[in-house]
């Protein structure tokens, strides 16, 4: 079939099979919807944003709206294990690490999380190092830190909770195909055709969840969100004594200062210890951008691991993604005021851990679903949207 042909209708197409895109692809299929997805490269890619190892999943957040919505983020991928058969959350428990004049204001987690009627303990210093000792032996952890103590904060599998998502809807029926890039999706008589080098596939809705690339589609739409792609990268740190890094050992953390640190406990067949720096990459071109480690990042990474559990870790093995920011850190997920077809969703680099959740709201308003008010904060047209990038703006 030749680029100007147009195949069979579908009710609804997604563009983009990373962790969102397939969610709305599983979610579609689950409830018997006729979905076709389309993923430029292959199925379980390294250039986006839904690949290796682990992702954060936590009720604590800034707003009482995100812890909420968290709780739908959690019961969502607990849908798709009981579907799968398979644990896709891990609890480890965790801690958000707040030094003395910490550039994240550690009030809007407690009031947002005693707002959700959502428990936790503020924890100092001593109590820190006394339930994790691995963070005993360092530097970081003084007198004037203080921690928002989450038993629920766990992990999420990137790519296996991906692949888990595209299998699902395979099973339920989805049409998943990939190395078939999409050039352009056209509006046509309340419709949709998406254009691919193998032809136009007619749908009725198109689900657009393209992540970096997003901005290539709607420009031909008459949109654009203001958007930064980062290059960021994760390390995955060696050590003599990973007994102590252990789940049940050592917890998720966040360091919620500028800059912002995270990591996990080992995890999974991991035999090194996983770190990273939150927002510190270069804007990169997602098509272009080098997939080599940065030694500065690695450099300001491997100081922070060492300051914090006492040393003793040995030269790190880098991985880069990428993280596509919006202006206000806050998602979109929401149809085009102009084309109720069309819907967009972009998880503003903290996406996946909302990920089935994402997919079921993506999927209700690509299938004419009315927009909860949970969705306010993430509508197309919000002022916050539009204005100016300010790195400020991303530490929460």
């Amino acid at each position: 079939m030749g680029p100007g042909r147009r195949s069979s209708s579908h009710r609804v197409g997604v563009v983009g099979l990373g962790g969102l895109g397939s969610a709305a692809a599983y979610w579609l299929a689950r409830a018997g919807v006729d979905v076709v997805g389309f993923e430029q490269f292959e199925l379980g890619h390294g250039r986006g944003a839904s690949h290796d190892h682990s992702r954060i999943i936590r009720r604590s957040y800034h707003t009482p709206e995100y812890v909420r919505l968290a709780a739908d983020a959690y019961r969502t991928w607990e849908a798709v294990e009981a579907d799968a058969d398979e644990r896709i959350i891990t609890r480890t428990g965790g801690v958000d690490l707040f030094p003395e004049a910490a550039a994240i204001d550690h009030r809007t987690y407690t009031s947002s999380l005693d707002a959700a009627g959502v428990g936790y303990e503020w924890i100092d210093a001593a109590e820190i190092r006394r339930r994790w000792p691995a963070m005993g032996h360092g530097s970081v952890i003084t007198d004037g830190v203080h921690g928002i103590c989450s038993p629920e904060t766990g992990i999420v599998p990137a790519g296996r909770g991906t692949a888990i998502l595209q299998r699902l809807a395979r099973e339920h029926g989805a049409d998943l195909r990939e190395h078939v890039p999409v050039s352009a999706v056209v509006p046509t008589a309340g419709e949709v055709d998406v254009v691919t080098d193998q032809g136009a596939v007619r749908c009725g809705s198109v689900i657009i969840a393209a992540d970096a690339w997003t901005n290539r589609l709607l420009a031909a739409l008459g949109h654009e969100i203001p958007l930064i792609v980062l290059r960021e990268q994760v390390s995955y740190f060696p050590h003599a004594d990973l007994e102590r890094f252990r789940i049940g050992r050592f917890p998720v953390w966040i360091w919620m200062d500028d800059p912002s640190f995270y990591g996990f406990p080992v995890y999974g067949d991991l035999t090194a210890l996983k770190g990273a720096e939150d927002c510190g990459g270069a804007e990169v071109d997602p098509d272009s951008r080098s997939f080599d480690a940065d030694p500065e990042l690695e450099g300001r990474l491997g100081d922070f691991m060492n300051a914090l559990a006492g040393g003793g870790f040995g030269t790190p093995r880098s991985t880069t993604c990428l993280y596509t920011l919006t202006s206000d850190r806050d998602f979109v997920c929401d149809r085009l005021p102009d084309h109720p077809q069309i819907v967009v969703g972009l998880g503003a680099a903290h996406g996946f851990k909302f990920a089935s959740w994402f997919g079921r709201s993506l999927a209700e308003l690509a299938t004419g679903g009315a927009a909860g008010p949970e969705l306010g904060p993430f509508a197309f047209d919000r002022p916050s949207l539009r204005v100016p990038i300010s790195r400020r703006a991303w530490l929460v």
